[in-house]
């Protein structure tokens, strides 16, 4: 009797028998299972097709301790100012749901963390072993949180991070052509007959990517012989009570201007309320352009015109990127080009 259950007892595949079906070595399939592109196409599809046929499955803690990898991937997410407790920028919400399901398709899991931008966050992750690698989502002022991604380098953390690509960064970026994305604004614009834009959003070194759509929308003007004018920019956080501030400012310093654009979708949404409560119609007597494409952009009133970034793509590539720094091969930064969404906000 024990015999025979001895022998109805399923043996466990392991990477010995994927070698030997595969007719390869067992250090090849170690390659294959680990994403190795020293391993040539034809071998791949053989262990690949071995491990089908055996349903093999990897052992995590085993290969864990073989490689000293966590197979984790940490979220680092910076709090922001929100109406709600959810404290997330709605932007990233989207970004969220890409990169979990690329941690997914690399069989890695995904450890989210809510941060604050005072706490000591760049604190190494690998050497304890809770992660592999740090992605990064949304920061303050780029000065100050410059120093910790220098720190981060100088520990020879594998981290990537969500924002404007510039030379002499620390680290690796994936972001948006923020300077296209303002252009692309610029121009519509002053294709819907406006001369005088307003822009809501730090426009400083402090804030690159806001700074950036500023600088893309006053080259499209410069094409037309126009500039932006000083007067009418106003300082705003991404949040629609910043943007309905700033618009209220901007009204009080009694200049004119058509048009607003503005550096998010939130601090857009925020302005078109004070622009109605002072009387001004949108789009009629000041078009409205924002920046990001979140879903509330469609629901807003009127629907908002808004500068689209790829979140989705944007997420693939967050998790590519750092999982070619975990494996030791090249990565670099890289700038996604926006698109423009046209809504009633601005004419049509």
């Amino acid at each position: 009797m024990q015999e025979s259950r001895r022998t109805r007892k399923k043996t466990r595949v392991t990477s010995l028998d994927i070698a030997h079906r595969a007719g390869v070595s067992q250090a090849t399939v170690s390659r294959v299972l680990a994403g190795s592109p020293l391993v040539n196409a034809d071998t791949r599809r053989r262990v690949e097709q071995a491990v089908r046929e055996l349903n093999y499955k990897v052992d995590r803690h085993a290969s864990s301790l073989r490689t000293q990898r966590a197979g984790t991937l940490a979220l680092l997410l910076f709090e922001d100012p929100t109406p709600d407790e959810s404290h997330i920028n709605p932007f990233f919400l989207a970004m969220l749901g890409s990169i979990t399901r690329a941690c997914a398709r690399h069989g890695h899991d995904l450890l989210v963390s809510f941060q604050q931008l005072s706490d000591d966050w760049h604190a190494d992750y690998e050497d304890s072993m809770k992660a592999d690698g740090l992605i990064l989502l949304g920061y303050g002022d780029y000065l100050a949180y410059r120093g910790k991604l220098e720190r981060l380098v100088e520990q020879g953390t594998h981290f990537v991070r969500w924002g404007q690509v510039q030379p002499g960064q620390p680290g690796i970026s994936i972001g948006c052509d923020n300077h296209a994305g303002g252009m692309l604004a610029g121009r519509h614009l002053l294709e819907r007959g406006r001369r005088r834009i307003a822009f809501l959003g730090d426009a400083s070194s402090r804030f690159p990517e806001f700074f950036a759509r500023y600088q893309g929308c006053d080259a499209a003007l410069h094409e037309a012989g126009l500039a932006m004018a000083p007067a009418l920019q106003v300082d705003a956080d991404s949040t629609e009570e910043a943007g309905y501030a700033a618009a209220r400012t901007l009204l009080a310093r009694g200049e004119v201007f058509d048009a607003i654009f503005a550096a998010s979708d939130l601090i857009a949404i925020g302005a078109i309320h004070a622009l109605k409560e002072a009387g001004r119609r949108v789009p009629d007597d000041v078009a409205v352009v924002g920046f990001d494409g979140t879903p509330m952009a469609r629901f807003a009133d009127p629907p908002l015109t808004t500068v689209v970034q790829d979140t989705s793509r944007a997420g693939e590539l967050l998790v590519d990127t750092l999982l070619k720094q975990v494996r030791d091969q090249p990565a670099r930064s890289v700038m996604l080009e926006p698109t423009l969404d046209v809504r009633a906000s601005s004419g049509r």
